[in-house]
């Protein structure tokens, strides 16, 4: 299975990640099918997982899905946990904060809720009205500088931001929402910028979320392909983001083994070219 780079790190996964939101936030499973979850993610060979200190339920279970991943993980050298900071979570609610003192506080927690002395990945979980982004991204590469991160990346970030960001710092990767139904970023110019410049494009909310997830499911075009690859709507869905560019590893989100299981499976699925172009059109 050809892994597929991460920007200019040298460093190479599994094409399939895992995205850690649904094992800790409202309506999350109990630990077990968690810890069970991510377990049938390694063995499907899944080598990054992405996760955020806020992937929690407020802000006094803040790093649930953090320390949640850390125990599953327990060290392992060839598994990289990316993790975010940028936003808050009062009460429950999300707000965004983007300031320098409050993303050196963030990634202290989350260097604690991880158990590392550097995080491999950390990404600015979304640019802040309030703050330049000028100086969110200075204070990251001040991290960096410090040894406390080792690589940097963004998150939902149109093409001016990126552009804006990697004038201040080398920017490895882009997390974005990004589905058949939702997929500007293909075709705005945001994936071609990331291809011209080495930066990876990890989509989440891969099918659009839960609602995207019925959607997927019931589509006339998505359960022929399904039929004509033998994989799920949902395979075939992923399948489609990988044959968007090189330059694309999608995380999708899961709670449950067999989702894991299934999207993992999409690696071994090459989608005809002709097939690509009918499930672009379904944005349109």
């Amino acid at each position: 299975m050809k892994k597929r780079a991460l920007g200019r790190t040298g460093l190479s996964f599994f094409p399939v990640g895992l995205g850690g939101m649904p094992m800790s936030v409202a309506g999350r499973p109990d630990e077990a099918r968690s810890l069970a979850t991510l377990a049938a993610a390694l063995d499907a060979g899944v080598d990054f997982i992405d996760t955020a200190n806020v992937y929690c339920l407020d802000d006094k279970d803040l790093g649930h899905n953090e320390r949640l991943i850390a125990k599953a993980v327990k060290g392992r050298q060839d598994v990289l946990i990316a993790t975010k900071g940028g936003l808050a979570r009062p009460g429950g609610a999300w707000t965004n904060d983007a300031r320098p003192s409050f993303l050196r506080e963030s990634v202290e927690l989350s260097l604690k809720a991880l158990g590392v002395e550097a995080i491999g990945l950390y990404q600015l979980h979304a640019p802040d009205s309030e703050v330049p982004l000028e100086d969110s991204m200075g204070e990251l590469e001040r991290l960096k500088d410090e040894g406390k991160l080792v690589h940097i990346g963004v998150s939902n970030f149109d093409e001016d931001e990126l552009r804006r960001a990697l004038r201040v710092v080398r920017v490895e990767s882009v997390q974005n929402r990004c589905n058949p139904f939702d997929s500007g970023d293909y075709t705005d110019g945001l994936l071609t910028l990331c291809e011209r410049e080495d930066v990876t494009y990890l989509p989440y909310s891969v099918v659009g979320g839960h609602r995207g997830q019925l959607k997927v499911g019931d589509h006339p075009l998505l359960k022929e392909l399904g039929a004509k690859y033998r994989a799920t709507p949902y395979a075939v869905t992923v399948a489609w983001h990988l044959a968007k560019s090189p330059a694309v590893l999608p995380i999708p989100g899961a709670s449950r083994p067999e989702s894991i299981r299934d999207s993992a499976s999409a690696a071994a699925l090459t989608l005809d070219a002709a097939d690509v172009k009918r499930i672009d059109a379904l944005s349109r």
